[in-house]
Order: structure tokens, then C-alpha cells, then sequence
């Protein structure tokens, strides 16, 4: 009986959960929609390509598209350690493989933001 009410629950939770937002969204002059959308129209991390510095700006799109991906990454991995390290029941091999992953992990977003900082220290100093 419980579980049936748990189940329930659980159901409305999730309609609630997803029919708030849309209520929401339904409201056409949302104005902190509309400033986002004023700003968001004339800037933004991705320039037009049309512009008289197109290498420039597509390095850097591919760059700022790369250490996106590699922060997504480190992310899925420190998840997925935490994960292994949480349900490692007292299991010595599976902490200290979690943990491994771990310092792994952060050593690799140390060097790949360390080489960046790096990197972008010189090509301004070269440019500029």
C-alpha cells in the first residue's frame, strides 16, 4: 500500500516539477527575458566570422569549445569517482581506484589550465 502511494507521489511530483516552468514560460513579456535576449543579440562568446579578424576569432571559438569539453570531462569523471568511492562498501580496491581517478583527474585540469594560462600569457604578449 505504501509503495502504490510512493509510486503516486512520485508521479505528481514529477508532472508539478515539469508543468511550473511551462506556466511560467507561457507569460510573453517576461522582461528579464527580453534584456537577455537584447544583450544576447549583439554579444557573445561566438563573434561573427564575418569579422576583418576571422582566424583570430575562430581559434579562439575552437579553443573556448575545447576546454568546454575537457571541463565536461574532468566533471563526468569526478562523478563518476565519487560515485565509486560512495558505493565502495568499505572495499579497499575500489577506493583506492576511485581515488586514483581522483588525483588523476585534477592533475589533468591543473596541466590543461596551466598550459592555457600559459599559452594566453605569450599570444598576448605577442600580439599586444
Amino acid at each position: 500500500m505504501i509503495k502504490k502511494y510512493k509510486k503516486l507521489m512520485l508521479a505528481v511530483g514529477l508532472m508539478v516539477a515539469l508543468a511550473v516552468p511551462q506556466m511560467i514560460l507561457a507569460e510573453p513579456n517576461f522582461p528579464a527575458l527580453q534584456t537577455i535576449d537584447n544583450i544576447a543579440s549583439d554579444k557573445g562568446p561566438y563573434v561573427k566570422i564575418t569579422d576583418n579578424n576571422a582566424l583570430n576569432v575562430i581559434i579562439g571559438t575552437v579553443i573556448s569549445i575545447g576546454l568546454g569539453l575537457i571541463g565536461i570531462i574532468f566533471l563526468v569523471l569526478m562523478i563518476y569517482a565519487g560515485y565509486n568511492w560512495m558505493t565502495a562498501s568499505g572495499d579497499e580496491e575500489k577506493v583506492s581506484k576511485a581515488k586514483t581517478i581522483i588525483i588523476q583527474s585534477v592533475i589533468g585540469i591543473i596541466i590543461v589550465v596551466g598550459a592555457y594560462a600559459a599559452w594566453r600569457f605569450i599570444f598576448v604578449r605577442l600580439l599586444y
